[in-house]
């Protein structure tokens, strides 16, 4: 259930970045993602607007909540919208920020102006991090004395290497003295509630435009959710990029802006 913002207050503020200046655009990255993820697009969207690089809760930098699922995520990014005055703003999300974009439009519909879904619809998915949870949890990283180590230890169970390297981006050092790295985003949280990001969306449909964005080689958006994608958002196209996997933006970051590009009418 969605927290009223208008009548309880919110304490809980996500760690976002700023850029450029013009009507808002909201990014939200996937599962195990950060706001850093986005900088070099978000460089680029930001010659046309505001642009807000969201860490979502359980990331990044923002705050640990054993609160966590997409209706959380949605009343996150309104309380931004409340926070800096804004009505409307277009939003753009890979993945699971995908799912949350969606259930924001779905549930603050007249305060959306354009929608960009990155390789994912709003179908029911079943789990399939279990490999990479098991793998981190299995990681004991009090005896990890480097980064180094934890690509080592790491590396036996997770074969893919794009995949390690995006992980180990959420690797800090909590406490340098004393060598004690830390994951940025909530481990623990994530791993209880693991079934929250297959979630399916609901609700009555957003009319306003949509963008769905798949990858060519990625398996994400499948024939079987076309009925439920149109049911839930009927103004909505599909745009395929060629030679890409799930991480379509950073795969094919040309062709993944010009298709956003062309959506949102950027000249």
């Amino acid at each position: 259930m969605l927290i009223d913002l208008d009548k309880k207050p919110y304490k809980m503020n996500l760690f976002y970045r700023k850029l450029g200046k013009g009507k808002p655009l909201f990014i939200l990255h996937g599962l195990f993602g950060s706001c850093d993820n986005w900088q070099s697009l978000g460089k680029r969207y930001a010659e046309n607007f505001e642009v807000y690089l969201i860490d979502q809760r359980n990331h990044g930098q923002s705050f640990h909540s054993p609160d966590w699922n997409y209706d959380f995520m949605a009343t996150d990014i309104k309380s931004i919208c409340n926070q800096n005055g804004l009505n409307q703003i277009s939003l753009l999300g890979h993945s699971m920020g995908g799912k949350a974009a969606m259930t924001f439009a779905l549930n603050y519909p007249e305060m959306v102006e354009h929608l960009i879904v990155v390789d994912i619809s709003p179908a029911y998915y079943p789990i399939h991090h279990r490999t990479i949870l098991d793998s981190l949890l299995h990681l004991d990283l009090t005896l990890v004395k480097s980064r180094k180590e934890a690509e080592s230890e790491l590396s036996k169970s997770i074969k893919n290497i794009a995949e390690l390297q995006f992980l180990l981006k959420n690797l800090y050092w909590k406490d340098l003295e004393n060598q004690l790295l830390a994951w940025r985003f909530n481990l623990k949280v994530i791993n209880e509630n693991i079934e929250e990001v297959g979630k399916a969306q609901e609700g009555i449909a957003y009319t306003k435009p949509t963008l769905f964005i798949k990858g060519e080689q990625s398996n994400y958006i499948l024939d079987s959710h076309l009925n439920q994608m149109k049911s839930l958002f009927p103004k909505s196209d599909i745009v395929t990029i060629p030679s890409a996997g799930h991480w379509v933006q950073a795969e094919q970051p040309d062709a993944f802006f010009k298709a956003c590009a062309d959506f949102l009418q950027i000249r």
